[in-house]
């Protein structure tokens, strides 16, 4: 250094060694007035500084909780910062002897400031020899507190600005320390400062505090049980985190030679003994160094099966008003840390649907991408129970593709999937509104396959809709249906017949009552099509839907967090109930009695666990059979299983099938036929629900009579009438028009004979009325008995005369004698119908038997 450099370090040293020592007489003694020239100078020093530093809490670890044996177990530790804040009893006195030694070896006779120690680092700053800092671990703990403050800062600029104003390694820093740390002397004892000290330290990476940082470096250890050699290792890292930290073995050489030296200060205060010293030394790093593995986030859930609620739990506590009233101020919460998190999540549940998902619809399928899910919630409260799917999280950019970050079972904003076709699942909506407007379940539909023109539907009452036809899942579905029957078979012609007379609009409003939304966050369509369960929603939406029915009619939103316990230990409330009366529970238990034998007896039967617990529900299979559902509830429990293609595969794609997706029909998964996968998970995930007994449910309510007949109305009198005078007529009363056989009648040809049901019969509305169509090939017998006036030969005149020439006579025993000789009796008789080339038979009366 030349003479003019020394001389100037030597004057900044001095002026830095009189400012310090005027701080320190000022803040010890503050009634000592300050007025040198040294103490002025440093005022710009001190502006915008608070008189004192708070001792609070620090970013620490959000737990999250779900059920197993009904008892809450963690299942996640989600974290800014890995760090668990221990009280000073939980904390190893090796620890804390070690930081004293270490750091601060007048820690207990200084009030926060140590001038030996910040006069060499000051000597070492000037001449740019020093390796120390002389900052007390007071000072210290302010610096760290500055650098935790600067982080909750919002504004960028700001915060990054407050982070470098607190980390600067310059003496105006090393006096705003002092001032603030002589304060902090002040306000709290030794020991508070001290365990503070342990508590916000960093340790390396995300790892801060000695709690954390034992559980991390050495398997799970508690700080209250570390050893002698593995305290000092841990203080040995603070004085440079990034390159003494245990996480790297490249680091133990340095941490070994840093940790001896604390050691031997340890030594030197007497705090250890010799035998306890050598022992130390002589330990291997690599002997205690036992890396636990990562556990921040939900990629590292201890509960691997619920990874994926995990992940939902977290996107919705960040929307609770719990946490705060902004989204900014619920970010900045969450990333201070010490939330534990109550969830509904049933782990035993999981466990059984989460296996039977893995089993019967492996992740590792390779033809074509399969995707499973299931949820299940309870009626009446919506507490989520279960949520699975066969893919495995991974939220990094090394996923596999047995992997994925996208949560099948909810919507695009809590896992970023779009959510899936539901075919027939959507039918419930249809059937409730045709309920609701008067109709019943006996009522009739036509079922056979046709092509609606274009307006054939109404949407607020206005006619709607593109030309649609329609196809049936299976051959041989067409002809008259009861509305019935047409549930417990899917007939889907049958359905959008009903979807014809009634609105299409006012289905998807029942079916938003129930929950129902598109989880892309698009409008639910309104299509004639949609009848057929065209729009995307989430197995999560679905199942809330068909709980509505299992709870008499109410919807209650699907709920993940029970309660939540604030960093204070307070309790603070979770996701609230909301239930709302979505359809009467007549129409409900009217909807579930028809959906029963969907199980008991139609195209659910392979899903029926059979364990005596009624159950109602619906399958669904989409055009091609690329998404596959089946839905069903109890009383107390819903549950929504979907198997499908999550995405198609272009090189496979053709005219019929441009998504190029697997029709789960034609395809074989561990030796089942695609299709029927979702019954081998419902069946089993269902019957472990029901065997708990609180989950168990029971019979659901009667339905409501005048719902199984719904209204009915007379057959008019359309005999006479053109057929298509006759089916406007029929059709204007609710009626299915079917056409029946040309047949002989009297009546002009081309005009309608007869009915059938016939004219007058009451019968319900939606009923087919077959029109029978006269020939004109018959006529009416001529009357030639009537008054037994007509001799055989008169009578057969009067018929030829008429057009009845096949005439031929009988004879028929009499009494009195003025009929001897006359026509008494004809066959076919006077006024019926007969060909005019039919045979009619003469009876001429005589007094003695006939031969």
């Amino acid at each position: 250094m030349k003479p003019s450099g020394l001389l100037g370090g030597l004057i900044g040293l001095v002026g830095f060694s009189v400012i310090a020592g005027v701080l320190v007489t000022a803040m010890v003694t503050p009634a000592l007035a300050v007025t040198s020239v040294a103490a002025k100078s440093t005022i710009g020093v001190f502006e915008n500084l608070p008189d004192y530093i708070t001792i609070g809490g620090q970013a620490q670890r959000n737990q999250i909780y779900a059920l197993r044996g009904g008892q809450p177990v963690q299942i996640a530790t989600v974290y800014s910062q890995n760090r668990q804040d221990v009280d000073w009893n939980n904390v190893s006195q090796f620890l804390k002897d070690a930081a004293v030694a270490g750091e601060d070896r007048r820690y207990y006779d200084h009030g926060g400031v140590d001038l030996q120690s910040l006069l060499r680092a000051a000597t070492g700053y000037v001449t740019n020899t020093g390796t120390t800092g002389g900052s007390t671990i007071a000072m210290q703990l302010v610096k760290n507190i500055r650098i935790a403050q600067s982080q909750l800062i919002d504004d960028k600029t700001t915060r990054d600005k407050a982070y470098a104003d607190a980390i600067q390694t310059t003496p105006a820093r090393k006096l705003q320390e002092m001032k603030l740390a002589i304060g902090l002397e002040k306000r709290y004892s030794k020991n508070q400062i001290l365990l503070a000290y342990l508590n916000i330290n960093g340790f390396g990476g995300v790892t801060y505090g000695v709690q954390a940082a034992s559980q991390r470096y050495f398997n799970g250890i508690n700080a209250k049980d570390v050893t002698l050699p593995e305290a000092a290792s841990l203080i040995a890292t603070v004085q440079q985190p990034s390159a003494l930290n245990l996480g790297d073995p490249k680091n133990f050489p340095a941490n070994k030679a840093r940790r001896d030296t604390i050691l031997a200060d340890m030594l030197s205060l007497k705090k250890i003994t010799q035998k306890q010293y050598d022992e130390a030394v002589a330990t291997p790093i690599e002997s205690y160094v036992k890396l636990q593995p990562a556990t921040n986030g939900c990629l590292n859930a201890l509960d691997a099966s619920a990874k994926f609620f995990c992940d939902y739990a977290v996107r919705r506590t960040l929307e609770l008003p719990a946490l705060g009233s902004t989204q900014q101020e619920r970010d900045k919460n969450w990333a201070t840390g010490g939330y534990q998190i109550y969830t509904s999540l049933d782990l035993d549940q999981q466990d059984v649907a989460q296996n039977q998902l893995n089993t019967v619809t492996p992740a590792t399928e390779s033809r074509f991408a399969l995707g499973s899910s299931a949820v299940a919630l309870e009626p009446g409260t919506g507490k989520i129970r279960v949520m699975g799917q066969n893919k495995e999280y991974n939220n990094t950019s090394q996923a596999t593709a047995a992997q994925t970050s996208v949560n099948f079972s909810t919507d695009f904003a809590y896992g970023r999937s779009n959510g899936f076709q539901t075919g027939s699942t959507y039918k419930i909506f249809t059937l409730v509104d045709w309920l609701q407007n008067g109709h019943g379940l006996q009522e009739q539909v036509n079922g056979t396959p046709k092509q609606f023109p274009a307006n054939s539907f109404k949407c607020n009452g206005s006619p709607t809709g593109d030309a649609y036809f329609p196809q049936n899942d299976s051959p041989g579905e067409g002809g008259s249906w009861s509305v019935l029957r047409a549930t417990t078979s899917s007939v889907n012609v049958a359905f959008v017949e009903m979807a014809k007379k009634l609105d299409l609009c006012a289905i998807r409003n029942d079916a938003q009552a129930m929950g129902v939304h598109r989880a892309d966050g698009k409008e639910l369509e309104v299509l004639p099509s949609s009848t057929l369960g065209t729009n995307l929603i989430s197995p999560m939406t679905m199942a809330g839907a068909i709980a509505t029915i299992g709870a008499n009619g109410t919807y209650c939103k699907p709920t993940a967090i029970d309660k939540i316990v604030g960093p204070d230990g307070k309790g603070l409330p979770g996701e609230p109930t909301e239930c709302t009366s979505a359809i009467s529970p007549q129409i409900a238990a009217t909807v579930a009695y028809a959906l029963k034998t969907v199980f008991a007896s139609g195209t659910a039967t392979a899903g029926n666990p059979r364990d005596g617990v009624e159950l109602v529900g619906k399958t669904g299979t989409t055009d091609g059979s690329y998404q596959n559902w089946l839905i069903g509830t109890t009383t107390k429990m819903a549950l929504a299983v979907w198997v499908g293609n999550i995405v198609g595969n272009p090189a496979k794609a053709t005219a019929k099938n441009p998504g190029g997706e697997q029709s789960l029909r034609q395809i074989s998964v561990g030796g089942v036929n695609g299709y029927s996968l979702k019954f081998m998970i419902f069946k089993t995930t269902m019957k472990s629900l029901n065997a708990n007994p609180a989950y168990k449910g029971g019979a659901f309510p009667a339905p409501e009579a005048s719902l199984l007949t719904g209204r009915s109305a007379s057959v008019p009198n359309v005999v006479g009438q053109s057929p298509a005078t006759a089916r406007k007529l029929l059709e204007s009363l609710q009626f299915n028009v079917a056409d029946g056989p040309t047949e002989p009648s009297a009546l002009p040809a081309g005009t309608v004979s007869r009915t059938t049901p016939t004219t007058g019969s009451s019968t319900s509305l939606g009923a087919t009325i077959t029109l029978y169509v006269s020939d004109g090939s018959l006529g009416t017998v001529p009357d030639v008995v009537t008054g037994h006036s007509n001799s055989f030969g008169g009578a057969k005149a009067m018929l030829s005369a008429a057009g009845w020439n096949n005439v031929s006579q009988d004879c028929q025993m009499v009494t009195n004698p003025s009929d001897v000789g006359k026509v008494v009796a004809s066959n076919p008789p006077p006024g019926t119908q007969a060909r005019p080339s039919d045979e009619i038979k003469l009876a001429i009366g005589q007094l003695k038997a006939c031969h």
